[in-house]
């Protein structure tokens, strides 16, 4: 990878924890996530008349990607709902690098290395450090964040195939998250009506920019495929687990100790070898 996609996936790792503690600082997380999707898709319409259409071949993943995203989305709610950012976050985004790595190889032909191996027990010993205290269970809400990594695999390993046969990443981008943003609302009008999702609320502003911050840093990570492979791409993001830490501390008020640090840092040096 050269240092400007390694620069460049980097940036994307610290806006993606930084929209991820927005989202678990907010009250309700459903209705600010669902904002965030309305803003993502509203830019996406926006700029998508000013650019080619993506590749035929890559609607079908354009399509099933945003399927994958709102599933993400729930997922990501209800494990924010249960835990703090500090080890819901890392076990999420730790997960999916051992899960992006097997799916690059099913499907792209992209074969892990000693190091991606090495990488992977890093990383799982890290998870298990994370959720489990002594002899027992420390993170409420593993089962939720253990499914947003496999979302998260699959949505990565889906976008990595699909941008390739794109033609254009941007345009493959946008018009992926303007199907992605305009699911959400539909999930939220049926789970809760849509008088509850209309209805003016504290933080609106901060849930529709943490949406462009959100497009921004993944868009980020698509163009990053193109050029490097999925694995590397999708453990150097993983990164940001460091960052939801750090965020989680000075921000939301949430503990930081030594074993917390470590685990997070076995996480991210794992997720590094993967790559």
């Amino acid at each position: 990878m050269s240092v400007t996609i390694v620069s460049l996936t980097l940036f994307a790792a610290l806006l993606h924890a930084g929209w991820n503690a927005l989202l678990r600082g907010g009250s309700d997380r459903l209705w600010s996530m669902t904002v965030m999707c309305i803003a993502v898709s509203i830019v996406c319409i926006g700029i998508a008349p000013f650019l080619t259409a993506p590749d035929k071949a890559s609607w079908m993943y354009a399509l099933l990607s945003a399927v994958l995203h709102a599933g993400y989305n729930l997922f990501l709610v209800k494990s924010y709902q249960s835990g703090e950012l500090g080890k819901t976050y890392p076990i999420a985004r730790g997960s999916s690098p051992l899960l992006v790595t097997l799916g690059a190889a099913l499907f792209a032909g992209e074969m892990p290395g000693a190091s991606a191996i090495a990488g992977i027990g890093l990383v799982s010993f890290g998870i298990i450090s994370l959720a489990f205290q002594g002899r027992r269970l420390a993170v409420p809400g593993l089962p939720w964040a253990l499914g947003t990594g496999c979302f998260i695999a699959a949505y990565s390993v889906t976008d990595g195939i699909g941008v390739r046969l794109s033609g254009d990443p941007l345009a493959y981008t946008v018009w992926m998250s303007a199907l992605w943003g305009l699911m959400m609302p539909t999930v939220y009008i049926a789970l809760r009506g849509p008088r509850s999702l209309f209805s003016a609320r504290p933080g609106l502003l901060a849930s529709a920019g943490g949406g462009v911050v959100s497009l921004l840093a993944y868009g980020i990570v698509i163009y990053a495929m193109t050029h490097a492979p999925m694995g590397a791409v999708s453990a150097l993001r993983e990164t940001s687990v460091l960052f939801a830490v750090l965020i989680g501390y000075f921000l939301l008020g949430e503990t930081l100790t030594v074993r917390k640090m470590l685990a997070c840092a076995m996480i991210a040096a794992g997720a590094t070898l993967i790559g």
